[in-house]
């Protein structure tokens, strides 16, 4: 089995991200704060780099429609239309709680820190779970526009 080498390399950007913010979240338990800004900030060159690789992807290539069973398509819509929308709030969270970190804004940060973490462990984990379904489970469909590979538009 083959694998499409974009698709992998952000996927592993997207996992190395969450691991990252797993890893961050348990340094400022310790009070570790400097070692915490570095591991958050490297979640976030990571979800940066996913999302540049997906991006220019999704600009030059399209996406791949899902490939599976039928009897399975309008499950798998859901799904991933799930994932959008907690990868879309947990990218907005995410740059609020960092941007709150470096302005010092320390009560908003540790309000929204959680939350935001929390999203994006479900947006990771669902975004892998799109890309072995489109990739490894099945064979992927057709590479077209996002709103058709989608939709079915």
């Amino acid at each position: 089995m083959t694998v499409p080498f974009l698709p992998t390399l952000s996927t592993i950007f997207i996992i190395l991200s969450a691991v990252f913010v797993a890893i961050g979240w348990n340094l400022i338990r310790k009070r570790k704060i400097e070692a915490h800004k570095k591991m958050m900030i490297a979640a976030a060159v990571s979800a940066v780099l996913f999302f540049i690789i997906y991006i220019s992807r999704t600009i030059v290539v399209g996406n791949t429609s899902f490939g599976g069973p039928d009897s399975l398509k309008l499950y798998y819509t859901i799904f991933l239309v799930f994932h959008i929308i907690l990868s879309i709030i947990g990218a907005i969270m995410g740059v609020i709680t960092i941007r709150a970190g470096f302005k010092n804004d320390l009560e908003k940060h540790r309000k929204i820190g959680p939350i935001s973490s929390v999203i994006w462990f479900f947006s990771a984990i669902t975004g892998v779970m799109v890309y072995l379904l489109l990739y490894v489970f099945y064979t992927g469909g057709e590479t077209t526009s996002m709103f058709r590979a989608i939709f079915g538009l």
